[in-house]
């Protein structure tokens, strides 16, 4: 297999799935980082629509975390992370694609809800490793693209307290879900705890996060977080985090 090539957000659960993936099974990639907002153009041009994370792996284009993970399935098949089993596989695939459509979008609806009023801080957050100009065009634009934000993810006070009741409602389900060894299907790691763990992380920003979280968090994070910190459900994506996050399988030129 060719080096693929990761276009991603730095800080996205759904972009943090795919990296994850991709760092699990040591692929070695190249990250292309764009900015929310001015990444709409380049992201077209590549895949045909506007959301990241996109793969490139020679003539294929991979659109999405869950289609990503299924292509190094087949070409990276070790260490797996669909059960050999194929029941259990079904049901790994399952708890997947619920957190893909039902708890990842609530997520972020609830938690920009919280954050995106602190403008300079968010703008900060997504320019992470960007040079001085750049940060400081993309915080003169930042206005405009938080109204994008808000208007293309429905980001109000009805979709905020529906998004944190499905947010507790995915934390309940791991908390009662993991089994003696802590996973959700069977008894290994599998594509079930990593979409679950990865799109939960911003309920935690656990210390394995690979992305600076810049200090000091505005109180609309640290209260955000602070909402879910004595839940079991957020003890088992720090467990997750801890036992199987590993290290970068980035190539850095």
């Amino acid at each position: 297999m060719n080096v693929p090539e990761l276009f991603q957000f730095q800080f996205s659960h759904y972009n943090e799935k795919a990296r994850w993936a991709l760092d699990h099974k040591h692929v070695p990639h190249r990250r292309h980082s764009y900015l929310p907002g001015p990444h709409v153009l380049p992201i077209m041009r590549l895949s045909g629509q506007k959301s990241v994370p996109v793969m490139r792996a020679g003539n294929e284009v991979l659109c999405g975390s869950g289609r990503i993970i299924e292509f190094l399935e087949g070409h990276a098949p070790q260490p797996a992370l669909y059960p050999a089993d194929a029941t259990q596989r079904q049901e790994a695939l399952d708890v997947a694609q619920w957190f893909d459509e039902h708890v990842g979008p609530q997520i972020r609806r609830a938690f920009f809800y919280e954050v995106l009023p602190d403008g300079a801080y968010l703008s900060r957050l997504f320019t992470n490793g960007q040079t001085p100009l750049v940060r400081s065009l993309y915080r003169a634009a930042f206005p405009g693209i938080r109204f994008v934000m808000r208007r293309d993810m429905r980001i109000d006070e009805p979709g905020a307290v529906e998004g944190r009741a499905r947010t507790a409602e995915a934390l309940d389900f791991v908390a009662k879900r993991a089994g003696p060894d802590g996973y959700l299907v069977g008894t290994h790691f599998s594509v079930a705890d990593l979409t679950a763990a990865a799109l939960l992380s911003p309920t935690v920003l656990p210390p394995e996060f690979p992305i600076v979280v810049p200090e000091p968090r505005p109180n609309s994070l640290r209260n955000w977080v602070a909402r879910w910190a004595d839940h079991p459900g957020t003890a088992w994506v720090r467990s997750m985090y801890q036992r199987h996050r590993g290290s970068s399988a980035e190539v850095v030129s």
